[in-house]
């Protein structure tokens, strides 16, 4: 925006007179032009695919819209533009002067002078039509084209907001970016069922693998992010993850994007959650305040309430209660619930969301979980055998830190799963991880 500004009072000698041809103008995002305050007669040129076209007697209008932004820029030209080239969905290269619009539904328009259709596109066979609010089952139909929905549109510049937020607040308290690898032999403690990869032209042969070991689709970063936390004390990976689980949910895909992060030096939990509920409120700050009309569309026809929950998170502190606490609290509830709580079993969805709500659906972390619930690397309270915790919201749930233990201590984790578990009768579990996970042990 302050780059287009500048651009713009560069250009303020020529806006009481037509452009001069062979002058350059200032090439603006519809965005940036419609952020424009004091708009005089600049020279400009917006590139874009027309959303509208209305043609009157003498004028002929047309919106235009690159994409940066939901709203879209009206362009207002002379009625000799007007060409059958000039339809919805075609590209097209507009030139001419910034100036104030008179119409109350928007603060800038284009006064054209030239008009370049750079791509025509028919109409009336383009599958999406502008003024028509297509099914998402619909727009399944039409992967290449449904992007330019404005509700695909308005999801893909929140996504892309959120992205830039993670990483600004991770770059601005300290952590270093790791591009974990997407291709691996590790299964990371078997988060999910892999994807193994091997080459399309190779006659598989029995007993031989490209890798010289089996390769996979990354299922996590974590333990190349464990790796690299013995040099640098905070480190972050924000990358595809990959999971080979037949599930039509959204809770279970086959590909996501996760976030992980890596702190050295971490002797209690609440220094996790302050780094996780500082990371929440600062990219939900940061998506509300910089798309503010593409949230509002989301909250109008995508998800309802959500905005709202939004912003009622953002001026409360997080909760925190113990896994007793939690399991009390649904004991006690009116609602029955299809998975009956007890002490001992991993909290379902529907406890999840009782519990959120129960609490003024305000982020709520679930601490001290049972050990025998979690991972045997998960470091335990030293005056109880609890450890790990979670952090529940109204919008969505799940595992987001723990304390991990040393070698010594691994050892002895792995014998009392030995002699505990009937899991792993006669096997030695410290011996053989020792070998799988030998750096695992080497850097703990």
């Amino acid at each position: 925006m302050l780059g287009a500004r500048r651009l713009l009072g560069a250009l303020r000698l020529c806006s009481s007179v037509s452009c001069p041809r062979p002058r350059a103008t200032a090439k603006l995002r519809v965005r940036d032009a419609l952020g424009v305050q004091d708009a005089s007669g600049e020279c400009v040129t917006v590139q874009g695919w027309i959303r509208s076209v209305r043609s009157q007697k003498e004028v002929l209008f047309l919106h235009v819209n690159d994409g940066s932004s939901l709203e879209s820029l009206q362009v207002v030209a002379d009625s000799s533009f007007d060409s059958r080239e000039l339809a919805f969905g075609s590209s097209v290269q507009v030139q001419g002067q910034l100036v104030k619009s008179q119409s109350k539904r928007q603060n800038v328009e284009l006064k054209a002078e030239k008009i370049e259709v750079v791509g025509t596109c028919e109409a009336k066979a383009f599958p999406i039509k502008y003024k028509e609010r297509h099914p998402l089952e619909y727009l399944r139909q039409y992967p290449h084209l449904r992007c330019r929905t404005n509700a695909l549109g308005s999801i893909l510049r929140v996504r892309s907001e959120a992205t830039a937020a993670i990483h600004s607040y991770f770059k601005d308290n300290g952590f270093m970016h790791i591009h974990t690898p997407v291709l691996t032999s590790n299964d990371c403690e078997g988060a999910g069922e892999l994807f193994q990869v091997e080459p399309s032209s190779k006659i598989k042969v029995p007993e031989e693998n490209f890798f010289d070991v089996p390769a996979f689709l990354t299922v996590s970063g974590q333990l190349h992010l464990e790796v690299m936390s013995g040099a640098f004390t905070q480190v972050f990976t924000f990358g595809p993850t990959f999971r080979a689980e037949n599930s039509q949910s959204r809770r279970h895909l086959a590909e996501f994007y996760m976030v992980e992060a890596e702190v050295s030096f971490v002797e209690s939990l609440q220094d996790l959650m302050q780094v996780m509920e500082g990371l929440f409120k600062a990219t939900t700050e940061m998506v509300l305040s910089h798309c503010p009309e593409d949230v509002e569309l989301c909250h109008q026809f995508i998800a309802s309430g959500q905005k709202d929950r939004l912003e009622h998170m953002l001026k409360n502190n997080f909760l925190i209660i113990s896994y007793a606490e939690a399991i009390e609290i649904l004991k006690q509830a009116s609602q029955n619930f299809t998975f009956t709580p007890k002490w001992g079993v991993d909290l379902q969805t529907e406890h999840e969301k009782y519990l959120v709500r129960h609490c003024g659906n305000i982020p709520v972390f679930v601490i001290n979980y049972p050990s025998e619930l979690k991972p045997f690397y998960m470091r335990e309270n030293e005056d109880d055998p609890q450890n790990t915790l979670l952090l529940l919201t109204p919008v969505i749930n799940g595992q987001l830190a723990n304390l991990e233990t040393l070698t010594p201590v691994l050892y002895g984790r792995l014998a009392d799963l030995e002699t505990s578990s009937p899991l792993y009768a006669g096997i030695s579990l410290s011996a053989l991880f020792h070998v799988a996970y030998v750096f695992y042990f080497f850097i703990k």
